[in-house]
């Protein structure tokens, strides 16, 4: 998510519950410090829509220390209390308890055998190592755009599609979970350093992954309410998934495998029977990324259809490569609404610059390494 969209989540927040800590923003949008900071600057500084309080707690303050010169502070507790009885409102809310309905691609991550490492560990280095695992985990999934819910002991509930909703969640979860796999060696490397039972205990997960229709909805009791809660039976498979899977590896369901099919490369674990479900499910364990960047290079693999209707703008393009094998160089945008046939264009072109024999550089941007800069010219060389 961009600063803006954080910003906007934090802000919908604070007015809703009134006080929020630091510590549970950080975990709720799964925050760095530098993110909180400026998080701090625009709501307190900035718009002064909110107070620090003792440097733990953000509190809301709406028009009121905006307007805090002219109203006084009978004008500011005015205002509060007013943003209390909409808070009020707002949870009384039948459109609010009603939910919404959407499928969600859900992680279940869990840490193995956290018991036995509890007895090795002073409940410092315990508090130190998995401090370092959450913090681990929960860049991976900013990276993909998840969404972190909520820590479940030493496990993490994750939601990609929601609050944030791309075309290819479900292919962001996987390779979230492959990113968390590939991270923890080098996680493991580091706490060696100064968490001595890390050696014989070196922290590792298991992780599950489920596509289906939730219902997402403000629910809780007893002081406590979770502005998203999912309700159905995706968050208990992909859990059970959780538990089939070994150390270290990713299992999903056939419903994720049929979205990620031609992404990774993925092993068929049979027909599975999980707790509490009545009917066996076809599980799969993910081995790695596949070549394939887009989902028309998976469709290349498997077979393209006659290229139809194409003729005048193929030959412009072939024209323009004749001018390149004339030391004339060319450059060509291609752009248009999408599904009209670019991605099979180019793909006819670079067919015929290979069946000619040169040699062809392709640089590929892509969204899951914005922050990486010249990523293509990397991943080339």
């Amino acid at each position: 998510m961009t600063f803006d969209e954080i910003l906007a989540q934090v802000l919908e927040l604070l007015q809703r519950e009134g006080r929020v800590s630091y510590r549970a923003l950080k975990i709720r949008f799964s925050l760095d410090d530098e993110y909180l900071e400026g998080l701090k600057d625009e709501l307190i500084m900035a718009k002064r829509l909110a107070v620090d309080e003792e440097g733990k707690v953000l509190v809301w303050v709406g028009e009121g220390e905006k307007g805090k010169g002219e109203k006084g502070e009978t004008g500011k507790r005015s205002e509060e209390k007013q943003s209390i009885q909409t808070l009020d409102s707002r949870l009384t809310d039948p459109r609010l308890a009603a939910g919404e309905r959407r499928q969600l691609t859900v992680m279940f991550c869990d840490l193995v055998g956290s018991t036995a490492l509890s007895t090795q560990l002073d409940p410092e280095e315990l508090r130190e190592a998995i401090l370092a695992y959450q913090e681990a985990c929960a860049q991976e999934i900013r990276r993909f755009e998840g969404y972190l819910a909520r820590y479940v002991g030493d496990g993490l509930l994750v939601y990609f599609s929601y609050p944030q909703a791309h075309e290819d969640d479900a292919r962001r979860a996987v390779q979230a979970g492959l990113g968390i796999v590939a991270t923890l060696p080098h996680l493991n490397s580091r706490l060696q350093q100064t968490v001595e039972a890390i050696h014989e205990f070196p922290l590792r997960v298991r992780i599950g992954i489920h596509t289906g229709l939730v219902v997402i909805s403000d629910m809780g009791g007893g002081g406590y309410r979770d502005p998203m809660a999912i309700v159905g039976e995706t968050p208990n498979v992909a859990a059970r998934l959780q538990g089939l899977a070994e150390p270290d590896t990713v299992v999903i369901s056939q419903a994720t495998h049929r979205l990620i099919q031609g992404y990774f490369q993925c092993q068929d674990l049979g027909l599975q029977t999980l707790k509490g479900i009545s009917t066996p499910l076809p599980v799969y364990r993910v081995l790695h990324e596949s070549e394939a960047q887009s989902r028309f290079e998976v469709a290349v693999r498997t077979g393209l259809t006659p290229l139809v209707g194409r003729d005048e703008e193929l030959g412009l393009l072939l024209r323009r490569w004749e001018k390149v094998k004339e030391s004339e160089g060319q450059v060509m945008l291609m752009s248009g609404e999408a599904g009209i046939g670019k991605s099979r264009l180019v793909q006819e072109l670079k067919e015929h610059v290979a069946r000619e024999g040169y040699t062809r550089i392709e640089f590929r941007c892509s969204p899951y390494y914005q922050n990486t800069a010249f990523y293509p010219v990397i991943e080339h060389i």
